[in-house]
């Protein structure tokens, strides 16, 4: 968790996602560029029509679960995660997504978010295995 009061209070704070708890045994909290991966990560895992009082929340790279593991496959998660990002998280800019099978697990497409901060000049760079069900 990051200690910059300011940074968590810009880019938001709250409990951790996914929960879990904490040191003290209380629920875990997450800020500023940490509670924004989590939100990306969360996003991404969020299907559309899976948040009843938000139907178009999530991202459609769950679509492609039992898609082949191939060019095409990379080309629609990059377009579905850049998609999603640019609708749901206001707090970044999206500069590149990026998507190609994993080098090690044929079943893993590896999705690359390269993203800013609002405000922030230098890129972050977030890695997102996504297994497939069928390589």
């Amino acid at each position: 968790m990051t200690t910059d009061p300011i940074a968590g209070d810009l880019h938001g704070r709250g409990l951790a996602f996914p929960l879990r708890l904490g040191p003290t045994g209380a629920l875990a909290e997450s800020a500023g560029v940490e509670r924004i991966e989590e939100s990306i990560r969360m996003i991404l895992g969020t299907r559309p029509g899976e948040r009843v009082m938000r139907p178009t929340f999530g991202c459609e790279l769950g679509s492609l679960a039992f898609a082949p593991n191939d060019p095409t496959t990379a080309h629609l998660a990059r377009h579905h995660v850049e998609t999603a990002l640019r609708t749901w998280e206001p707090r970044i800019e999206v500069v590149r997504v990026d998507a190609a099978p994993d080098q090690v697990d044929p079943a893993v497409l590896l999705v690359v978010v390269l993203y800013r901060i609002t405000g922030e000049t230098v890129p972050r760079r977030l890695d997102v295995p996504f297994t497939l069900e069928h390589p």
